[in-house]
């Protein structure tokens, strides 16, 4: 199986450079220009991250401290900037290592490769699901906009992975209340609409956005 990489840089080029010449390497190859996109890619549970720091909106450093409790591959950081206390903030903030712009592609491919041989992390069951900056942690069973918790009950918990995992996908409530309470449940999915409820409430406050849509007369969806 190969592995799979992840690289988020800004400049289209370096991209391109980066995909052609990795993917020749036989690593399968996920990249983006946009952080806020990378969150998405994580689904993808890559073996390795390269990520630029100077990106715009949520800078690689942010990205990096967002992800890293949830993200045990190695992180290379890709970036311009050289002094020592960049290097320290990198390193703090959760990165591996650093290769400065300008590089030698001969370089990088020889660092990728050290860092996947040494990354003795515990990955295990580590796995994540996004929504936008919404990340959902499934061995951890927790969920986070950006750096801030979001406190949710065990139903709660349940639900939210059935929708984004299912996301654009309508249930009705009796469909939802056999999957999350089981065949043999004694109740009604009539509570499906009180957890919505609370869900859409707490997702709402974290993040200012309504991801549970409500498809009336049929049921409920994640918007993608």
């Amino acid at each position: 199986m190969k592995q799979k990489l992840l690289i988020v840089d800004d400049e289209d080029m370096i991209i391109e450079l980066l995909c052609d010449h990795l993917g020749d390497e036989g690593y399968e190859i996920h990249a983006t220009n946009s952080t806020e996109r990378a969150l998405g890619l994580l689904s993808k549970n890559p073996d390795l991250i390269i990520l630029d720091i100077n990106m715009p909106g949520m800078d690689g450093l942010e990205f990096c401290k967002n992800i890293r409790e949830h993200v045990s591959c190695p992180i290379l950081f890709l970036t311009a900037r050289i002094t020592e206390q960049d290097k320290i903030n990198g390193l703090q903030y959760g990165g591996d290592d650093y290769i400065t712009k300008p590089f030698s592609l001969k370089e990088l491919s020889a660092r990728v490769a050290a860092h996947l041989r040494r990354d003795s992390r515990v990955r295990g069951t580590t796995s994540v699901l996004t929504s936008g900056e919404l990340l959902v942690n499934l061995s951890q069973r927790r969920v986070f906009y950006r750096d801030l918790e979001i406190e949710i009950s065990k139903k709660e918990f349940e639900l939210i992975v059935f929708l984004l995992t299912n996301a654009g996908q309508v249930f009705d409530r009796e469909r939802i209340y056999e999957r999350i309470w089981g065949c043999n449940a004694e109740g009604s999915a009539d509570v499906i609409k009180e957890h919505v409820r609370k869900i859409r409430s707490k997702l709402k406050a974290a993040a200012g956005l309504e991801y549970i849509k409500t498809v009336w007369g049929v049921g409920y969806k994640w918007e993608r």
